[in-house]
């Protein structure tokens, strides 16, 4: 299997995800990262929030990102009026979810580790449990 068609199958769990969350909904975004446009993976939202979100999926311990996929998130969240999030799932364990300040600066790019994304990383259900957008 591609490496494109893992992270297409990796957006696409994380779709159903959402799906499954009651009162939630959530699309991908077809040619994130390959058009001129800055646009996320993964547009979430309830009645009262929307998430842009940049998935990531790995075998390794520790998941690189280019600073320009991160601009790019954060340039779209701030157009669309949406919460930027970082999505993570290390092998055999659960997606985890990060502000993109939360990320490791590595000088070339950011990054996540598993051990970070478990200590600083929170899980789908609390995301989805806060009820306000930030400010609101």
């Amino acid at each position: 299997m591609s490496r494109k068609s893992k992270g297409t199958n990796a957006e696409r769990e994380l779709v159903h995800l959402f799906h499954a969350i009651p009162g939630w909904s959530a699309i991908r975004v077809a040619g994130s990262g390959s058009n001129r446009y800055p646009s996320p993976d993964i547009v979430a939202a309830n009645s009262l929030r929307y998430l842009a979100i940049e998935c990531k999926s790995t075998r390794d311990s520790k998941r690189y990102l280019e600073r320009e996929e991160v601009e790019q998130l954060l340039t779209f969240a701030r157009t669309f009026g949406a919460e930027p999030w970082i999505a993570v799932r290390f092998l055999n364990c659960p997606w985890y979810f990060l502000k993109p300040e939360q990320l490791e600066d590595t000088g070339n790019a950011v990054a996540v580790s598993k051990e970070m994304a478990r200590g600083k990383g929170i899980t789908a259900e609390a995301l989805v449990d806060a009820q306000k957008r930030p400010g609101g």
